[in-house]
């Protein structure tokens, strides 16, 4: 007579869900006042997706954050306040506007938006005190993303010191801090931007639209097909022109870059993606081009 075993083990997606979950119940029951990082892109939406996994059918038991650099793309603070809205999660916003008025960042006329997030972020935190910050950092985005713990301990200045992290053997988290500390945590560190597409394909997330194939104006600066808007306006010698294409990543609206893409669905995207030899990051993000450590300086002076 044949036996029939029921097959328990869960599916990768199911694998890497349970843990990001567990990350989230752990900090919320380790950390006084966690928050978490919310751009509007795909990564901190799948993470507000888990957070309401998490603490289902309780409401999500910390604030997001926002870090306004006044240069969004008006799709993804659309997708912002639908989500808000829905989850009736506790909004909070740190201006870089408000920040450069009140003296905390300076504005040079020089320095990106990008990079006053750093200052503008580091103020809020410590301004609300969080003891925790949710970040969708993922591993395979960039070199230094790549070397940051779940658990990244950062000091009293809030910054990030690579060759002193804490060990993570078996998944066992330290989240000691002394006072005027704080730490990142980055519960879809082990995930990959197919793993991100899809977990939105079978969940059903919503998600800004730009992400989609779609026309749109463009032009060429550094080698990456940038949006014609007001807030980006063309310099000498940039010819504009119609394009098909999609965002990979969403951040500041003068740095961010598009690819030409028919990908108008999330199997199109994943098809699309799976041969891609270049991360979201690498590919359109003009403020990781400025070195090869770029990113890894930015973090260690406190940056998401």
């Amino acid at each position: 007579m044949t036996t029939t075993h029921a097959d328990y083990r869960l599916s990768q997606l199911d694998q890497l869900e349970a843990e990001s979950i567990h990350i989230f119940r752990e900090v919320a029951a380790e950390f006084e006042k966690p928050v978490l990082m919310f751009s509007g892109g795909k990564d901190s939406i799948v993470m507000l997706r888990l957070a309401e996994k998490a603490f289902f059918p309780a409401k999500i038991p910390f604030p997001i954050m926002q870090i306004d650099t006044g240069l969004d793309f008006p799709e993804v603070m659309e997708t912002r306040d639908n989500w808000v809205n829905r989850l009736g999660v506790r909004l909070v916003v740190a201006s870089i506007d408000d920040a450069i008025a009140n003296g905390v960042v300076v504005d040079d006329g020089k320095t990106s938006r990008n990079r006053m997030q750093t200052g503008t972020l580091l103020n809020a935190i410590e301004e609300n005190g969080f003891t925790a910050a949710f970040g969708g950092g993922r591993r395979d985005e960039e070199k230094a993303r790549a070397k940051e713990r779940v658990y990244s301990h950062r000091d009293e200045f809030g910054q990030w010191d690579p060759k002193n992290q804490r060990p993570e053997l078996w998944s066992l988290y330290n989240g000691r801090l002394h006072e005027g500390e704080h730490m990142r945590i980055f519960p879809i560190s082990n995930w990959t931007e197919l793993d991100v597409w899809d977990y939105i394909g079978r969940e059903g997330i919503e998600i800004p639209n730009i992400y989609y194939a779609h026309q749109r104006r463009v032009f060429v600066r550094d080698g990456m097909l940038m949006s014609e808007t007001p807030l980006n306006p063309t310099r000498d010698g940039e010819t504009v022109e119609e394009r098909t294409v999609r965002f990979r990543t969403c951040g500041d609206i003068t740095l961010t870059g598009c690819v030409e893409s028919t990908a108008s669905t999330i199997p199109e995207i994943i098809e699309e993606i799976a041969v891609a030899k270049l991360t979201e990051r690498g590919a359109t993000r003009g403020d990781d081009r400025f070195s090869e450590a770029a990113m890894e300086d930015r973090k260690k002076e406190g940056y998401f």
